[in-house]
């Protein structure tokens, strides 16, 4: 038989997420509104190839030509996993002579006050590669040292000696005047010509020294790997036809061209989280829900964001490889525009076990997608959080994946056994539940953690979850929340995947400069807010080549004279003037009021730094609107199963749906089970699900009883 030809009429764009256990493509054809999807393995030998590996299937399996491929926007995992794993380029620091300790006395503060044996995370650079050099500059840029370039030349012959792939470059106050680092950068480059170079006053041009520092370190540990890998992928999608523009997801929401990934990728670092955060707040508010917890658990961790208002909480420093899991200052921190959220390791492939205590922990190890959960059959023999999912009902053997992967119970019941239900002497069942509520509550405290850390109730905001296994865990979840609202958006497997493709082209620059907010040279600052705004304009025509419609928005840091943080008050894109400086004080002295209920009436205002930000909407046209093929082409009711109902304590027969069937208006009381290929959905006792015009299924909780005895196999129906 002749094999169908492949579609050539149609433009379509592709959005790939890399995670921990699967890679998630989605391809999109805005024309006619038609999506595919595609889950895959993720290849951690080799991520590129797993990329590649995805949008083929995607491609072969949907018949599209490689050539109607117009753009593809990718996220990864690669920067963090770097970082973390400490698997970046072998790299060297060079500051002002006497700051080489600055990434070991960092801010001289304890996370734990009372642990005398408190752990400190590790530098990302090590110290017998931190070089000095004499130069110094004063704050605002005046040289008050000449850079003595004999001690570069010291430099250059360590950095040959110890064969140093990468360099950041971190002097004193090179934010306000970059002089000296940009001649160290020509020594180096002219002297050494494979050596990658970072340069603080590039990376991250702002005051606070530390934070600079690791910030330019880790961009610069990354920089290779990053570079490296982004190139192979550039070259792949080439080689299989698709001539198109390959984009990146930024940890802000953004999306960026390759190039600039590779000189920035430090700002990569939450890129994948990102992309669910970004289509959560598309989604929900499209949903008439704007103020919403993203909730997203995949194979290997959970990530939680607080969106308001249709917008996610945004931040500009947040800290990687935190040795106490929530402890604000035991990790290392990075000062980049990201999307505020909070990331655990809890997913699918999260391993359970009986600590030295013979208590049941989840995590944070994870099986990963090898060698994977016992039940994917693929040499896994450890418990994991998929095994007991499958073991309660929640998962079936045979619908995983849409069928495509086959689950394996007895595999899965044979850990959970061995791993927790022997040691804690209980029965599977027992062991199953155990380990489903433990990581249910590690989920319910992050949250609970991130919210109010941002002064945020979680009972107020509605639950939106994805991910691969969010939509398994997000009943007990919000029940543990106080939450009374949960929203499953439709392709809630491949949210993230599908967020790169709602995202917008931006880019963010800000610049340090301290000056009193009413003597500050307007002439000046308004050169320079031009000039930053050409910069990001520059990065966002390079995302999406002919754009012409921008929106630039332009906020100042500001804090009281003698304070050590300060508040970000938006201001308008005119030229600045004295009536605008007089609006800005009003506004700070509102948010600080705000903030921390109090106002400092004697103090003088001081504007800290600068940062503006450049979108187009062009590319990024709002949220697609998925459809699903309706009632009329096949029956939405699957069957029926055993599945455990924690309020009723035991197994019940519950009705099995196929979401991809359910009509609009369609209401479903639970206990019961939604399934679509890349997720499936728990509707809990006494709670009422909605299939919405738009396919979300609406879920609206009641209170309800805790599970009241033991569980055994034994009451499962058949």
């Amino acid at each position: 038989m002749k094999k169908p030809a492949r579609q050539r009429t149609e433009k379509y764009e592709i959005g790939v997420d890399i995670g921990g256990t699967f890679t998630d493509v989605v391809a999109f054809g805005r024309a006619a509104g038609r999506l595919a999807v595609a889950k895959v393995l993720t290849d951690h030998a080799d991520l590129a190839r797993g990329v590649i590996a995805g949008i083929q299937r995607i491609l072969e399996k949907n018949r599209i030509d490689p050539g109607s491929v117009t753009r593809v926007v990718h996220g990864t995992t690669l920067v963090t996993n770097s970082l973390i794993e400490r698997r970046g380029a072998k790299t060297a620091l060079i500051v002002t002579r006497g700051f080489g300790d600055v990434l070991e006395m960092g801010r001289e503060s304890r996370y734990d006050i009372y642990d005398i044996d408190i752990d400190i995370p590790a530098p990302i650079v090590a110290r017998e590669l931190v070089f000095e050099v004499t130069e110094r500059l004063d704050f605002k840029g005046g040289v008050l040292t000449p850079l003595d370039e004999s001690d570069v030349d010291g430099v250059v012959a360590k950095l040959r000696e110890f064969q140093v792939q990468s360099a950041a470059v971190c002097l004193l106050h090179s934010y306000a005047d970059p002089v000296h680092e940009a001649r160290i950068a020509e020594i180096l480059t002219a002297r050494l010509p494979g050596l990658s170079v970072s340069l603080s006053s590039d990376v991250m041009p702002d005051l606070r020294e530390y934070e600079r520092a690791s910030t330019t370190a880790a961009n610069a540990y990354v920089k290779p790997v990053v570079k490296g890998y982004l190139d192979r992928l550039r070259n792949s999608l080439r080689d299989i036809g698709a001539q198109c523009q390959l984009s990146i997801m930024t940890s802000d929401g953004g999306v960026i061209d390759v190039d600039t990934a590779a000189r920035f990728p430090v700002r990569l670092a939450e890129s994948g989280p990102a992309g669910g955060a970004t289509a959560a707040s598309f989604l929900g508010a499209a949903a008439g829900v704007p103020d919403v917890i993203a909730y997203d658990m995949g194979g290997t961790t959970a990530k939680i964001c607080v969106i308001e208002g249709g917008k996610p909480l945004k931040t500009t420093s947040f800290e990687f490889g935190r040795v106490y899991r929530f402890a604000k200052g035991s990790g290392l921190p990075l000062q980049i525009p990201a999307i505020e959220m909070i990331e655990i390791g809890a997913g699918g492939g999260s391993i359970a076990h009986v600590n030295a205590l013979d208590m049941l922990q989840i995590g944070p190890e994870s099986a990963n997608a090898s060698p994977g959960p016992a039940c994917y059959g693929l040499g896994g023999t450890r418990a994991t959080v998929s095994d007991a999912d499958l073991v309660l009902g929640y998962l079936a053997a045979d619908s995983f994946l849409g069928g495509a992967m086959r689950l394996d119970e007895a595999r899965a019941r044979a850990a959970i056994d061995r791993d927790v239900a022997k040691p804690l002497g209980m029965s599977v069942e027992d062991a199953a539940y155990a380990t489903h509520r433990v990581v249910n509550a590690n989920m319910a405290r992050a949250a609970k953690v991130h919210c109010f850390e941002h002064g945020k109730d979680p009972r107020r905001f509605a639950l939106f979850a994805y991910g691969g296994a969010g939509p398994v865990h997000a009943f007990g979840v919000a029940q543990l929340l106080g939450i009374r609202e949960l929203v499953y958006p439709l392709r809630a497997g491949v949210m993230s995947a599908l967020g790169f493709l709602v995202a917008e082209p931006s880019f963010e620059v800000l610049h340090g400069r301290i000056s009193p907010l009413f003597e500050s040279d307007l002439a000046a600052v308004n050169g320079m807010l031009t000039e930053m705004e050409r910069e990001a304009t520059r990065v966002v025509l390079n995302s999406m080549p002919g754009a012409k419609h921008f929106t630039v928005s332009r906020e100042v840091a500001v804090r009281y004279e003698g304070q050590s943080y300060e508040l970000y008050v938006p201001f308008s894109n005119r030229r600045l003037d004295a009536a605008e400086l007089k609006r800005i004080a009003r506004d700070f002295t509102a948010a600080y009021s705000t903030r921390y209920h109090a106002v400092v009436d004697h103090g003088g205002l001081e504007c800290v730094r600068w940062r503006v930000r450049v979108t187009t909407a062009e590319g990024a046209r709002g949220a697609p609107r998925l459809q699903t093929p309706g009632a009329a082409e096949k029956k939405a009711r699957k069957g029926r199963r055993g599945v455990f109902v924690p309020e009723a304590g035991r197994f019940l027969s519950c009705p099995v749906y196929d979401r991809y069937a359910l009509p609009m208006g369609t209401s479903i009381t639970g206990p019961a089970i939604v399934e679509e290929p890349e997720s499936t959905v728990y509707v809990g006792s006494r709670a009422r699900a909605f299939v919405t015009h738009r396919g979300d299924l609406r879920v609206a909780l009641k209170a309800a009883a805790r599970a009241t005895r033991r569980v055994t196999r034994a009451e499962a129906p058949a």
